[in-house]
């Protein structure tokens, strides 16, 4: 167990060799493979401080695969509920960390509800993916990390899901004064919950989720995005399935890393986009990662 190390890593930032003024900021190269950890260590410490020793989450995948190796890290117990969507892959790789897995519900959010009846009646503690201030705290720590990196970035661009990846960046930027830093966020069309809700002004939820990144499967954003979003300069983008699994496989063939449709959401702006930026700025994008990626 490594109760007293530090378990999430400080990324590396890589500048791009194709596109002039672009900066991955390289957060698939964590031990679970994506940001998630960022925030899942943090809340796990502040619940064992206080001795709790049991954690059940719902999620679509990443999230569970971060609590689950933390979990595996510090000693404790940790379930996940996922939706039939997960891949067997995904949960297999979940179950390798020593967590229990149950399979409940077609989307997250069914999941979600199954997830919080389980702590109700346990001395569980509920983890939500994206919606909790110590999962945005330590989520905000990447952005100390920009700072020490590079230069303060005239644009950043990231994938959105529930927001909590959003939020984590945003006060980041504030604690850091990092004023005037454009945003472009970015969904598929499948999942473009942030998008109906910053075009609404307020929080809307989506029918359905459809698409291929299904970690960016959530109907409803946390409200904390909306509102924090609303102190920048937000600019909303949705791209295909298609030109998302296309922009991972571009940044696979500059990098060398392999990362999830989720992840190549935010890619897909530059690779495919590039007329979202102005000719010379300095553009940081967030290259959230993704465990759930088979090897060919």
């Amino acid at each position: 167990m490594n109760i007293y190390k530090q378990l999430y890593q400080k990324t590396s930032l890589i500048k791009s060799k194709s596109i002039h003024g672009l900066y991955y900021k390289m957060e698939c190269d964590q031990p679970s493979f994506s940001f998630k950890i960022r925030g899942m260590e943090k809340l796990c410490r502040f619940h064992l401080a206080k001795g709790v020793q049991s954690f059940v989450a719902s999620s679509g995948g990443n999230a569970g695969y971060s609590l689950a190796y933390v979990g595996q890290q510090l000693g404790v117990a940790v379930s996940v509920i996922v939706p039939s969507t997960t891949s067997s892959y995904m949960i297999d790789k979940i179950k390798g960390l020593g967590a229990k897995v149950e399979i409940y519900g077609d989307v997250w959010d069914e999941a979600n509800i199954r997830a919080l009846e389980i702590a109700e009646k346990t001395d569980a503690v509920f983890v939500s993916p994206f919606d909790d201030p110590l999962l945005w705290d330590g989520h905000s720590k990447m952005i100390d990390e920009c700072v020490s990196q590079m230069e303060k970035p005239d644009h950043l661009v990231v994938s959105v899901g529930g927001g909590g990846l959003l939020c984590g960046i945003l006060e980041g930027l504030k604690r850091n004064h990092w004023s005037g830093v454009k945003i472009t966020t970015v969904e598929t069309t499948g999942a473009a919950s942030f998008y109906e809700s910053w075009k609404a002004q307020k929080v809307i939820k989506l029918k359905e989720i459809n698409t291929v990144a299904n970690t960016l499967g959530a109907k409803k954003i946390t409200e904390k995005a909306l509102s924090l979003a609303k102190e920048f300069e937000i600019n909303t983008a949705l791209v295909s399935d298609e030109e998302a699994v296309k922009a991972t496989q571009l940044f696979y063939k500059e990098t060398s890393k392999r990362v999830e449709p989720a992840c190549g959401a935010a890619l897909s702006i530059p690779f495919l986009y590039p007329e979202h930026f102005d000719e010379n700025e300095r553009v940081l994008v967030i290259a959230c990662g993704g465990a759930n990626v088979k090897p060919n």
